[in-house]
């Protein structure tokens, strides 16, 4: 089906599949970017009953009050004039995705991984596929994107995409940044990630994880995560190079990472804080910010970069050991990546 235009500018039929924290995030920040014509949400499925969806696109604990009209319409939503469909289906094959015209699915639920789970969504119907979650191997999907450091590499002929992780997202441009200038020869990185819906506000039965059986809102609580495999997925050159731990704290939003870099050059730390605050405001504008004032995380909340620098926190320990920290709204600086990749992709099949 070939998409309809608004004068000279495309638009695309999109639809959502999970509607939780990221897909609600992707659909507002369309909203917010202007961008909801020429990426049209047409379409959402999500198990939830439909009050509830209308409801928790209304109002956000996180985010705010949704910036435009918001009502039920019939057996789905309208957003200011704009219908969107609903349905409440668990497997992909529920859904007739191919009766809805849709260019491209944006998977949020992040229940599918591997490619016999997503190719269920190409066979009932679905011509593109971009996960908001990376696959469980590299081969599950067509292309891993970063978007700033490999969407270049998409072709359009591609029908299975992964985003990565909002962490990767972080990660990887900095330290893609620090290997071609000066050389990483081993990386430490520690997150502190905000608190996610696979952990219980009071102790309970809720995770094979011991650890996550905790409250939430009560402690810091060290988890499992395969960022490091994700980096190295990115950037191959640093394979068996990269170490990572986690740490959920209790915050709703933004996250941070401690970067400990071993460099292959002698360096200051005046010195990499001057390079990453010139990328800041160079090519990488939109991607990486850079700051030295004394924040705390709260202030990040809503900040669509992948990264923020924080050249304050900067240290380094001889002449090539680099401590970084760097911030990050895990939710919406995700969000806003997901358009930037569906946006490439797209328009890569009109080439």
């Amino acid at each position: 089906m070939a998409p309809p235009t608004y004068g000279r500018q495309l638009t695309y039929r999109i639809a959502i599949n999970g509607y939780g924290r990221i897909g609600r995030s992707f659909l507002r920040a369309l909203q917010e970017a202007g961008l909801s014509q020429q990426l049209a949400v047409v379409h959402i499925n999500e198990p939830a009953d439909l009050d509830s969806i209308v409801y928790l696109t209304r109002f956000d604990s996180t985010h705010g009050r949704f910036p435009g009209h918001v009502e039920r319409h019939g057996a789905g939503l309208l957003i200011g004039d704009a219908p969107i469909s609903v349905s409440h289906a668990t497997q992909p094959q529920q859904v007739d995705w191919k009766a809805h015209g849709i260019d491209l699915l944006v998977e949020c639920s992040g229940q599918y991984g591997h490619r016999a789970e997503l190719d269920q969504f190409l066979q009932a119907g679905v011509a593109r596929l971009l996960l908001s979650h990376p696959g469980h191997s590299a081969s599950d999907v067509d292309a891993t994107i970063v978007y700033g450091v490999n969407h270049g590499s998409l072709t359009g002929a591609e029908r299975l995409v992964s985003n990565a992780s909002c962490t990767t997202n972080a990660v990887v441009p900095i330290l893609d940044f620090m290997n071609r200038e000066f050389g990483v020869e081993q990386v430490f990185l520690s997150t502190l990630h905000s608190v996610m819906n696979d952990q219980p506000l009071v102790d309970g039965y809720h995770h094979s994880d011991l650890r996550r059986t905790r409250s939430a809102m009560q402690s810091l609580i060290p988890t499992s995560t395969g960022l490091a495999r994700g980096v190295e997925r990115l950037l191959p050159q640093l394979a068996g190079r990269v170490q990572a731990k986690a740490i959920r704290v209790p915050t709703l939003n933004v996250s941070a990472i401690d970067m400990v870099l071993h460099l292959n050059k002698n360096v200051s730390a005046a010195t990499v804080n001057r390079l990453l605050a010139d990328a800041a405001v160079g090519p990488w504008k939109k991607l990486i910010a850079y700051t030295e004032d004394p924040h705390a995380s709260i202030d990040f909340n809503h900040d669509p970069h992948s990264a923020i620098v924080d050249g304050s926190q900067t240290l380094a320990a001889g002449d090539r050991l680099i401590n970084l920290l760097v911030w990050f709204d895990n939710e919406w600086g995700f969000a806003n990546r997901l358009i930037d990749v569906a946006q490439h992709w797209l328009a890569k099949t009109q080439d």
